[in-house]
């Protein structure tokens, strides 16, 4: 099955044809660094970062570029409050973006470029698009002149005579239309400046990505990529200033992820639903949030609360909890055979067997079906459900039961590769998630393992009495007691 992607620009998905045969290059808006980044900063960067990663694994040699917006009036107004120049507001939250990302298993980007670092070819733009007649210069601003480029919001859908006649223009006002946008800002007293033909200046918001893409994609490429928000005016403004300078198409393949919801509220500062990344990595496990991120299409909006949270960690827990499982048994045996021809697994041996031989090509269908890491993780979960059957009545391994054990593990491994998952050791997850959790609730895996082996003493004594209150009181807690053959284990409720 080839890649076929939803492009925004046509409304319908396309089958993926790189512009370049082996290649793809892909441009996504970073961040604007004046804070540090909230959950939809997650979810935009886990996508586009699972995104790079396929089409890598696809076989594309990939370029991945992925900027920093290091100049902005949010950034100006934030260091005149602290009283520290704008490079000591933006170099601030360029770390904090890096340690938040790195801890969400992001892989680093080909290139991620500063606007700042690009300022002479943002000058070339402007300059060639005031020498087509596309824009125009306005008491030390520049602006682009909309109304000179026929297909301006062809990607956003819009009509610009209603838009129009929705807005006003003031008296005053340096713009020619109510929906120009500036190219060029003139400096402010107090103001970061850059020198420029129509004097001392900065850039403004959408010119800087039409100058770092092309920088290190060319004049046209294959994706790029931001959330739903940036459609308009972002992205509508950078087609326009693009196109008109370079005289060619600006972007083959328009794709952007949806929304995230706060308790099926929109996430807004002013209604008190606003988590940062740090706030939410207080709370979850960071492979967590990225695995609840990955459970939903990346078109569809997704609903953060604490319940969905849990329901994702849950998930998570079932895989990480069979992967230790394999583990386990791959320990004790550390060099399964490998099967003669002919060789299978019986029983629930052969389910995990099919299941297994089908699990990358219906994973790969599922990811060329526009990215569809929802899809993808079902896949994985049928893998799971048939190996904890062959596992349950498996008994004493056998050849063909021990290597059909490791080339699960081995698939697993790489497909979460793909998707950034199941990298930490299992076990060692696992115990990390209990141990959050046994905080939560105030009690320590230490003092839950005492009692565990106070009851198991009181059980050997037949104090079945004694036995009864461990367990209820712990239970109390939230805690559960799980006994077997092997010994007895605890969740948490």
């Amino acid at each position: 099955m080839a890649l076929r992607v939803y492009n925004t620009l046509s409304g319908e998905k396309e089958v993926f044809i790189p512009l370049i045969p082996g290649r793809a290059g892909m441009y996504v808006c970073g961040v604007t660094v004046y804070d540090y980044c909230h959950i939809g900063h997650a979810r935009a960067n886990v996508v586009f970062d699972v995104i790079y990663r396929y089409l890598g694994y696809a076989g594309y040699d990939v370029t991945y570029v992925r900027n920093y917006t290091d100049i902005d009036d949010k950034i100006i107004n934030r260091a005149n409050r602290e009283g520290v120049d704008y490079r000591t507001i933006s170099d601030r939250y360029i770390q904090a973006f890096d340690e938040d990302m790195e801890r969400l298993g992001l892989a680093k980007p080909t290139v991620e470029p500063k606007a700042t670092d690009h300022i002479g070819g943002i000058i070339a733009i402007i300059e060639a698009l005031i020498a087509k007649g596309h824009a125009y210069e306005s008491e030390g601003d520049v602006y682009y002149a909309v109304e000179t480029f026929p297909d301006y919001l062809k990607l956003s859908k819009r009509n610009l005579d209603e838009m129009k006649a929705g807005a006003r223009v003031e008296v005053g006002d340096k713009k020619r239309h109510p929906m120009d946008f500036a190219l060029w800002k003139d400096s402010k007293p107090g103001e970061p400046w850059w020198q420029s033909p129509w004097g001392k200046g900065r850039p403004g918001w959408h010119i800087e990505c039409s100058a770092m893409s092309m920088e290190f994609l060319g004049m046209t490429f294959d994706f790029h990529g931001g959330g739903k928000d940036l459609i308009f005016p972002h992205h509508e403004n950078e087609i326009a200033q693009s196109e008109a300078a370079n005289g060619c198409q600006f972007v083959r393949y328009w794709l952007h992820n949806g929304f995230v919801n706060i308790n099926s509220e929109k996430m807004s500062k002013s209604l008190g639903n606003f988590f940062t990344i740090r706030q939410v990595l207080e709370k979850f496990d960071p492979e967590t949030l990225r695995f609840f991120i990955l459970s939903a299409h990346y078109r569809s909006p997704i609903d953060f609360s604490d319940q969905n949270l849990d329901e994702a960690q849950a998930g998570l827990e079932r895989i990480y909890s069979f992967l230790a499982a394999l583990d386990d048994i791959l320990l004790e045996n550390p060099a399964p055979p490998e099967l003669s021809a002919g060789e299978s697994p019986a029983g629930a041996g052969q389910e995990l067997q099919d299941k297994l031989e089908n699990l990358i090509p219906r994973f790969c269908e599922a990811m060329d079906d526009d990215f569809n890491t929802a899809q993808a993780l079902g896949v994985l979960f049928d893998v799971v459900r048939a190996g904890n059957r062959f596992l349950a009545e498996m008994g004493d391994p056998d050849p063909a039961g021990l290597s059909l054990i490791a080339r699960t593990r081995d698939r697993f491994a790489e497909v979460g590769q793909v998707l950034g998952l199941f990298g930490s050791r299992p076990a060692a997850w696992l115990e990390g998630i209990k141990s959050s959790k046994a905080d939560q609730i105030n009690i320590s895996p230490a003092e839950i393992e005492g009692l565990i082996v106070e009851r198991a003493e009181a059980r050997k004594a037949k104090n079945f009495k004694r036995s009864d209150e461990i367990r209820d009181l712990l239970l109390e807690k939230g805690v559960q007691l799980l006994d077997s053959a092997q010994g007895t284990t605890w969740k948490i409720r």
